[in-house]
């Protein structure tokens, strides 16, 4: 294990504090009394006071000190006095733990009392410290120049999303984010239950992906030697209840979609599902803007929101515009009564790539992707979807070759989906074999399996329902101003980490390094030159880099170039 000077001295303090006799990862319960929040929201001159937390910053001065403290709830000026915590003549406590010892990062626990400085400053005085943890690795530090510009900030989004532990301890705003989240799982959750419905759990290990038209991950559970399938959706599952008896039923459910990864998209994500019997889309758009509005107003404590340079209003009603329409209007195209070819040959022109494994649904989609979705800013319902693209939805009741089926789409992004949900097995067992074919075509996206179960469960009869699927990360990415999904998720799925070549680095190589600080391709030669090194240092230095797989070295078109990897 290759450790960094300051990782070497942070365990040498750790070796002089065992030789002190001093537990530096104590188990004994700490009894915290107070919370840097309570103590400044009743603050008192003289109060006592025991609180916990992270030494993030000190001001050594002698036998006195002013450092801050961070626990959970925010931060507060504490003040270390040698006389105040060693008040006989042993002064170790201060002179060698606090002064030497401990280190920025490090958890400790505090008795003390309140006072207010001379410049206004609530402040804990300590008259006890003891050290709950101590850290091995030093956390990044940030620091401000007498310009105001912030040098080593924490911010590579790549060591962010992997080091979220360390993320959240810099940088506090973060854990708004997903203080806003709990937030909105429990307003939706409040609004459903207050409403009546009822919350369940249905399996996350399945026989058969359904519910959704997407690429599943696939299992094998060895004990019934058979393959299984991590949920794309638990949408079958619920409609299997309703069949039941339940009058309405929901749930919070981790899905999983074997497919690309983008700002939008991780492979495992949380959606909520409700269905509820006797209704239709038109009383679930009613349903669905009121319960936005409402989860809006929970979080943010006002029905409107930012999201880059939109305001967004969450406030009910929403407008309503049919697919077909929508097209109409963005494309002079209308789609009605259009064979595959058509749409196929339309959506060509239109610069769309397409291929022979595309059916009408997919076609249609693509269309709307690409040339309307991103028109739609404030919160609206696109309704009426075809047939093709909705094998889970009853047909339209008046119009032809459509089913009712709403999208809410919010600056460009769908974050909602809803059907008056089919209920005929005979229609159902149908819709199943077109996908069928589809798969069979080639659209990995198709549902290549037939769910005789829930077909089986339709024929039982299950009422007339409608159902909604609500991304939640997607919908607090809107409530919390962050256009990258990775954002609002604790651990994003990432790459693996490439692991840090075991090398020494010189003088010389951080020369070369330092040159090549900027990322871009350049000249060997130049590189060489710049670094003002002689031909024998030159060519080790370089020869170590290169076999750290720390610099890359290529020819182009009769030029050597030279790069970070």
């Amino acid at each position: 294990m290759q450790l960094s000077e300051q990782e070497i001295i942070r365990r040498e303090k750790l070796n002089k504090l065992v030789e002190m006799g001093i537990n530096a990862f104590p188990a004994e319960e700490y009894n915290v009394t107070d919370t840097t929040e309570s103590i400044k929201q009743n603050f008192s001159e003289s109060k006592q006071v025991k609180i916990a937390g992270r030494l993030m910053s000190r001001r050594i001065q002698g036998k006195a000190s002013f450092a801050e403290l961070q626990d959970s709830t925010g931060k507060i000026q504490v003040y270390f006095n040698r006389d105040e915590i060693c008040t006989g003549e042993d002064k170790t406590l201060y002179n060698d733990v606090y002064k030497h010892l401990l280190d920025i990062g490090d958890i400790i626990g505090i008795e003390g009392e309140l006072f207010t400085t001379q410049v206004g400053e609530m402040t804990v005085l300590v008259k006890n410290f003891i050290l709950l943890t101590k850290t091995l690795r030093p956390l990044p530090q940030a620091k401000t120049d007498e310009n105001g510009v912030v040098h080593d900030a924490f911010n590579d989004a790549e060591l962010r999303y992997r080091q979220r532990y360390v993320d959240l301890i810099v940088n506090p705003h973060v854990k708004e984010i997903f203080m806003k989240r709990t937030k909105l799982f429990t307003a939706m959750r409040n609004f459903f239950n207050d409403a009546g419905y009822f919350e369940v759990e249905t399996p996350v290990l399945q026989s058969i992906p359904g519910g959704a038209a997407a690429r599943p991950f696939i299992t094998h559970h060895n004990a019934l030697d058979i393959p299984l399938y991590l949920r794309i959706a638990n949408e079958l599952y619920l409609k299997r209840l309703i069949v039941g008896g339940f009058d309405g039923v929901y749930e919070f459910s981790k899905n999983f979609r074997n497919e690309g990864m983008d700002r939008t998209h991780n492979p495992e994500f949380t959606a909520m599902e409700i269905y509820v019997a006797y209704k239709d889309y038109n009383w679930m758009m009613d349903f669905t803007e009121k319960l936005l509005e409402f989860c809006a107003t929970q979080v943010n404590g006002s029905s409107e929101s930012t999201f880059g340079e939109h305001t967004i209003n969450w406030k009910a009603p929403y407008p309503r515009v049919s697919m077909t329409e929508a097209i109409v209007k963005y494309t002079g195209f209308d789609i009605t009564g259009k064979t595959e070819q058509e749409l196929f040959d339309f959506a060509k022109s239109i610069g769309i790539e397409v291929n022979e494994t595309m059916g009408k649904g997919k076609l249609i989609d693509e269309i709307f992707g690409e040339k309307c979705e991103g028109n739609f800013i404030q919160p609206t319902f696109i309704t009426d979807y075809p047939v093709e693209m909705s094998p889970l939805t009853k047909k339209h009741r008046s119009q032809e070759g459509l089913t009712e089926r709403f999208e809410l789409m919010v600056c460009g992004k769908e974050i909602a989906n809803a059907y008056s949900e089919l209920n005929d097995p005979i229609d159902q067992r149908a819709r199943f074999e077109d996908q069928l074919k589809l798969a069979e075509k080639g659209d990995d996206e198709a549902t290549g399996f037939i769910d005789e179960d829930f077909l089986r469960a339709l024929e039982y009869g299950m009422p007339p329902t409608s159902g909604l699927g609500i991304g939640m990360d997607r919908l607090i990415m809107f409530l919390t101003n962050n256009p990258s999904i990775q954002e609002v998720l604790f651990f994003p799925q990432m790459k693996p980490e490439k692991l840090v070549p075991q090398i020494e680095l010189g003088e010389d190589e951080e020369i070369i390094l330092e040159i090549l600080k900027s990322g871009e391709q350049i000249a060997l030669g130049t590189v060489k030159e710049q670094s003002k090194l002689s031909g024998k240092k030159w060519d080790k230095a370089s020869k170590t880099l290169t076999k750290g797989n720390l610099v890359k070295v290529e020819k182009i078109d009769d030029v050597v170039l030279m790069k970070l990897v």
